[in-house]
C-alpha cells in the first residue's frame, strides 16, 4: 500500500512558463475551503529549476519547496512548461519518475505533458496537449499516443489535458475522482467555474452552449432533458424531435456547439445524477438507476463504470454521505 497521503499535492513549477497554468492547480487545491466541508488540501509548491523562477510578465516567484517534496504526495501537477523545443532538467524527471513509480498520479496541463513524455511517464500512453502544441509533442515524442482534440484525457494513474481552462477542469475532475462530486462541486462553485466538462469534449467549439433563457430551440431542448433525466423514453430521438430537427440536423448542430455527440452528452448527465444520488440518499442502486432513466442497476452498472472508472456500490461506499 502506497505511504503517500491523498491530500497532499505537489505542483512542480518551472522557470520561463506562463503564469495563469502554473496557478491552475494552486488555485483549484491551495485555497483553505474547509468551512465549506472540502477537504484541506497540504498543497507544495515545488521550484523544479533553482529560483527565483520567472512567469509571464516578468513576475517572479519563489517555491517554497524542492524536488524532495514530491517523495510523499499522491498528486504531482507539471502545470506547464517553457518550450517544446527544451528537456527539463533531469533532476526533476527523475523524481517524477520516482514519484510515479512509487504510486503517485501524475497530472500533466497543457504544455506540462512534454515533461511527462520527457520522463519517460507517456510511451504508449494516450495523451492531451493544447491543440498548437501537439504536433510538436507527437514529433518529439513518437510513442506518445497524442489526442490534438480532447479537453483531457484520465489514463488512470496520468491525466494530461489540454490548455488553459482544460487544466480546471482536468484538476477538478481529479477532485472528483478521488474525493467525490459533491467536493467537486462545490469547489467549482467558488471558483465560479463549470463543474463539469466531460473530458471528451472538443477543445475548441464554435459557439456556448445556448442558454434555455435565450430562445435558442436547442437551449429549451437541454433543460427539458435535465429536468426529465428519469424518463426512460427520453433519447436523442426524442430531443430531435422536441426539437423540431431531423436526428441528423440535431447531431449536426449538437456537435456544433458542444463538441460532442448529443448520446454522449445525455448519458454524462445521466451518469451524474446518479453519483449525486449514490452520495446524497439510500435509495437502492436500481432505484437509483430508475430515477436517472435506466431500467435497472444492471443497465447503470457498465456506463458507470466506464466513465468513472468504477462501480456504483463502490463509489456510494466511499463518497455516501460526505458533505460540503
Amino acid at each position: 500500500m502506497s505511504r503517500r497521503d491523498p491530500l497532499t499535492i505537489a505542483v512542480l513549477m518551472f522557470d520561463q512558463a506562463p503564469l495563469f497554468e502554473t496557478s491552475v492547480p494552486i488555485s483549484v487545491f491551495g485555497a483553505d475551503r474547509s468551512d465549506m466541508g472540502v477537504p484541506r488540501f497540504d498543497l507544495r509548491a515545488v521550484g523544479g529549476d533553482p529560483g527565483p523562477l520567472t512567469t509571464t510578465g516578468g513576475i517572479r516567484l519563489t517555491a517554497p519547496y524542492g524536488l524532495d517534496a514530491l517523495a510523499d504526495a499522491a498528486t504531482v501537477v507539471v502545470p506547464s512548461w517553457r518550450g517544446p523545443a527544451q528537456r527539463p532538467p533531469e533532476p526533476a524527471l527523475a523524481a517524477l519518475r520516482d514519484a510515479h513509480a512509487d504510486g503517485a498520479t501524475v497530472v500533466g496541463l497543457c504544455r506540462g505533458a512534454f515533461v511527462l513524455a520527457a520522463a519517460g511517464l507517456l510511451n504508449g500512453r494516450r495523451a492531451a496537449t493544447h491543440w498548437l502544441y501537439a504536433p510538436a509533442l507527437a514529433a518529439a515524442y513518437p510513442d506518445v499516443q497524442v489526442d490534438a482534440s480532447v479537453l483531457f484525457v484520465d489514463d488512470g494513474d496520468l491525466i494530461t489535458s489540454a490548455g488553459t481552462a482544460a487544466g480546471i477542469d482536468a484538476c477538478l475532475h481529479l477532485v472528483r475522482r478521488r474525493f467525490g462530486a459533491q467536493v467537486a462541486n462545490t469547489i467549482a462553485r467558488r471558483m465560479v467555474v463549470p463543474p463539469q466538462r466531460s473530458g471528451g469534449q472538443a477543445q475548441y467549439i464554435e459557439h456556448p452552449l445556448p442558454d434555455p433563457d435565450t430562445n435558442d430551440p436547442l437551449g429549451e431542448i437541454l433543460s427539458h432533458a435535465i429536468h426529465h433525466l428519469d424518463d426512460p423514453d427520453l433519447d436523442v430521438d426524442s430531443l430531435a424531435g422536441h426539437a423540431l430537427m431531423s436526428r441528423r440536423s440535431f447531431d449536426r448542430r449538437f456537435r456544433e456547439l458542444t463538441g460532442t455527440s448529443p448520446l454522449q452528452w445525455l448519458l454524462t448527465q445521466r451518469i451524474m445524477r446518479a453519483q449525486r444520488l449514490l452520495e446524497t440518499t439510500d435509495l437502492s442502486v436500481d432505484a437509483i438507476a430508475r430515477n436517472v432513466g435506466f431500467t435497472n442497476g444492471i443497465a447503470l452498472r457498465p456506463h458507470f463504470r466506464r466513465i468513472l472508472g468504477v462501480a456504483p456500490q463502490t463509489y456510494r461506499d466511499t463518497f455516501h454521505a460526505r458533505t460540503a
